[in-house]
């Protein structure tokens, strides 16, 4: 849980790399897809948005999540519990936007793409963000 509180943190703080500004409408440039082309989840899912993934960053991601009008909202990083050990570390995770202005972490026991039961750690760019993907 350190680990976690320390990822957390050091996303709080914009520390991270930013990814380039062409990402902050859907959809993201390449190598970026949508996840509900990968894999078999609906195209928006409540309270994260409309996903977008590079395959190659799995399971971690980042993913941005968009609202319905295609604005990003949220980066998202889907963190295994299994890896949240001092054998691995999660470091310089990209961020959908430079700003970042809450933090949400939570558990999830898997769902299609990330399996493995998981944290979710979902960096808020906006004060209405999370509103605009609640439904």
């Amino acid at each position: 849980m350190r680990k976690l509180s320390l990822i957390v943190a050091a996303l709080a703080l914009g520390t991270t790399p930013a990814l380039a500004e062409g990402n902050l409408t859907a959809p993201p440039p390449a190598p970026f897809a949508k996840v509900s082309d990968l894999v078999p989840l609906p195209d928006f899912l409540p309270g994260l948005g409309t996903l977008y993934v590079d395959p190659a960053s799995l399971p971690a991601g980042p993913f941005l999540g968009y609202d319905h009008d295609g604005k990003l909202a949220a980066t998202i990083y889907m963190i295994p519990v299994a890896d949240l050990n001092p054998d691995k570390s999660f470091a310089d995770l990209a961020v959908g936007a430079g700003t970042v202005t809450s933090v949400d972490v939570y558990y999830n026991a898997g769902h299609a793409g990330v399996e493995a039961p998981h944290e979710h750690i979902v960096l808020w760019h906006d004060a209405g963000a999370k509103e605009r993907v609640a439904k």
